[in-house]
């Protein structure tokens, strides 16, 4: 409130003079521009571009998605008879089964030798650039597992280009897709080079090294029997998981008897689920052979982005087998007694 005996002001005070039409015009043009940048940046970051472009190119795509890539898209068929004569598949993919990707029966997550490796991606005709889907059954959860560990494999080796299709054959046929009985002929074999991304892997060593660290997640992607120690895989030599870990089921991230993973609004969610450890800076997924894990793995690092996740391929066979420090194992009678309970169910 101003004094009654205070002069008014000076109009000029009370009217500042107007801006030119040429002045309200530059700040207009000013702010078109910031408006414009910043929709080109919201355009950049969530907008879809054009199929097939770098920026939207995975790491999932649907089965209609799919179908609308260009032929420069290699598809590789995962399944076991994927190699068989007769067998319906996606026109245009390549047989190269999971078992072609995995190691010896005796510890089926350990990583093959590099050259074979080398080998196996060289007659699939892939580069480092070459656009990727890979192709499961899609029949359950568990069946995620394989794309996902391929996808890893993929990435590890230093491709850039990876996708899963979501839901599999399940989803493709669902849809209505086109398949054919003919087979794909041969590519023209590649000469890649692998550029290994070491940050992805987790070796035994390096898990070893880890126990006992609050900066690193053991995150054990198996259901909760094999985390008690209740069950193991016929691979392991003993039951239980390692020391520190804590327990996030792969099947967590799925609708029940579905074989497709969710939005990434619901897998958001659910990850809110997860097991905490203050400190932890890094995620080490693992399982019983790297193969529920991978869906761990998948999920958090390559469609909801969180950083420093990596994955211990051989995981609980592997660590077993060493005869390392091992949680939740049963004594001798308990281990007994749990055998001869799944004998008795076996009958």
């Amino acid at each position: 409130m101003r004094c009654m005996n205070t002069p008014p002001p000076a109009p000029s005070s009370l009217h500042p003079p107007r801006r030119s039409a040429w002045s309200r015009l530059c700040r207009i043009c000013a702010l078109g521009w910031l408006l414009a940048a910043w929709a080109l940046q919201q355009g950049v970051s969530a907008a879809p571009s054009a199929p097939g472009t770098a920026q939207t190119f995975g790491p999932l795509i649907s089965a209609q998605a799919l179908a609308t890539q260009p032929t420069q898209v290699r598809i590789i068929d995962l399944r076991d008879d994927a190699a068989a004569a007769n067998v319906a598949h996606i026109p245009g993919a390549l047989p190269a089964p999971y078992a072609d990707w995995r190691g010896p029966s005796s510890n089926p997550g350990q990583l093959l030798p590099l050259p074979r490796f080398t080998a196996l991606v060289r007659r699939l005709g892939l580069n480092a650039e070459t656009p990727v889907v890979l192709v499961a059954s899609g029949d359950d959860p568990s069946d995620f597992g394989a794309p996902a560990r391929v996808y890893w494999t993929l990435k590890w080796l230093g491709l850039k280009h990876l996708a899963i299709l979501n839901g599999g054959m399940t989803a493709w046929q669902a849809a209505a897709l086109p398949l054919t009985r003919q087979p794909t002929p041969a590519p023209t074999p590649s000469a890649f080079t692998p550029q290994l991304d070491d940050a992805l892997l987790a070796t035994q060593p390096e898990v070893a090294h880890d126990l006992g660290h609050p900066s690193t997640l053991l995150l054990d992607a198996r259901p909760k029997a094999f985390y008690l120690g209740r069950e193991k895989a016929p691979a392991a030599s003993r039951p239980g998981t390692l020391p520190g870990a804590l327990d996030f089921d792969n099947l967590l991230w799925f609708e029940p008897g579905s074989g497709a993973l969710p939005a990434v609004s619901t897998l958001q969610r659910i990850a809110a689920q997860l097991p905490q450890q203050p400190g932890a800076v890094q995620t080490v997924s693992f399982c019983n052979t790297g193969h529920w894990a991978a869906t761990n793995w998948f999920v958090l690092s390559e469609v909801l982005h969180r950083p420093h996740v990596a994955l211990y391929p051989g995981s609980m066979v592997d660590w077993s087998r060493a005869d390392a420090p091992m949680a939740h194992v049963p004594t001798r009678w308990q281990q007994l007694w749990q055998q001869l309970e799944q004998t008795w169910q076996a009958l």
